[in-house]
């Protein structure tokens, strides 16, 4: 029989990618348990070209008390919506709290409600902005931006669920996930989306600031392969736990390899450093890697994959 997995933001980079992984689970290992995932997105950011044709899609906006029903007989819920490009959260924190934390308290009271098994959601290395230890484990705790602040809101709303109704949860804090269908559309685009596309186009990358602050790159599906232990190990519940790769790597060193990968000479442009952002993040994935995962993907394997979606999806005439 197969569990029934609700992804919120199913629509979106991280979302779309776990269902797709989630999808090919029992094909991959050849195993006897399979999913059937339901999803859910307003499309406000994610495209629902994105979402596998598997799964069962809903579009739903997670503040909506209409979704409750769509949570009756679900085993376990990956709650991946957010406002989360901080600059777009600099910009509106009352939209960003709505959002992130009115949206996650619902998330949690549908879970409730149905009796949902396990609640995974999605935290952020920018709880970490404030802390200048390195690398960073997860007792730490500095937010700053509105969005790293609507993310420590959430999760007293995740703790106190557990506290007073039992809800069984694991918060992960995702450090700089990339890989195919990273979201280019955004005000200020991830860095290796941004960079592709505008090398592929024979154009100027936009570099904000000097290019060398630091940050801990991590492959999605090697984020979508502790998703998957979350289902199975107890070990995960009511844990915190740092997705990241414990390396990083400059935005400048990014631009080189990106720009030696497609033999481009193209010099980037510099523009004033974004607010809000910190200087360095890097994981202590120490718990994690306890429970035996281990991010396993190279840097630049990662990224020759990004390309090739990238150059698909240019090709097809969906990235203008």
């Amino acid at each position: 029989m197969k569990r029934k997995i609700l992804i919120t933001g199913v629509a979106g980079f991280i979302g779309s990618n776990l269902a797709r992984y989630l999808d090919g689970h029992e094909r991959r290992a050849g195993a006897s348990e399979a999913f059937e995932i339901i999803g859910l997105d307003n499309l406000s950011y994610g495209l629902r070209e994105h979402v596998p044709a598997s799964v069962e899609f809903h579009e739903v906006d997670v503040r909506n008390r209409e979704i409750f029903p769509l949570f009756s007989g679900v085993d376990s819920v990956f709650h991946l919506a957010a406002k989360n490009c901080i600059s777009d959260c600099q910009a509106d924190p009352v939209e960003t709290a709505d959002i992130n934390v009115t949206g996650t308290t619902n998330v949690l009271e549908a879970a409730r409600r149905a009796g949902v098994r396990k609640l995974v959601y999605a935290e952020s290395s920018a709880l970490y902005e404030g802390s200048r230890r390195l690398p960073t484990p997860e007792e730490e705790s500095g937010p700053e931006s509105f969005y790293a602040v609507s993310k420590a809101a959430s999760r007293q709303f995740a703790e106190a669920y557990r506290r007073y109704y039992g809800v069984t949860s694991t918060a992960l804090r995702y450090f700089c996930v990339y890989g195919p269908v990273q979201d280019y559309r955004r005000t200020i685009p991830p860095v290796m989306s941004a960079f592709i596309i505008k090398l592929l186009r024979g154009e100027r990358p936009i570099i904000y600031g000097t290019g060398t602050k630091r940050r801990d790159f991590v492959y999605v599906d090697d984020v979508n392969e502790f998703h998957l232990r979350c289902l199975t190990d107890s070990r995960t519940d009511h844990g915190t736990f740092n997705l990241g790769s414990g390396t990083n790597h400059s935005v400048l060193e990014i631009y080189a390899f990106i720009a030696d990968l497609l033999g481009s000479k193209v010099e980037p442009l510099h523009k004033p450093d974004l607010p809000g952002e910190a200087e360095v993040t890097l994981a202590d994935i120490s718990r994690a890697r306890a429970l035996g995962w281990e991010p396993r993907t190279d840097l630049k394997a990662g990224l020759w994959r990004s390309i090739e979606y990238i150059r698909r999806e240019m090709d097809k005439g969906r990235i203008p």
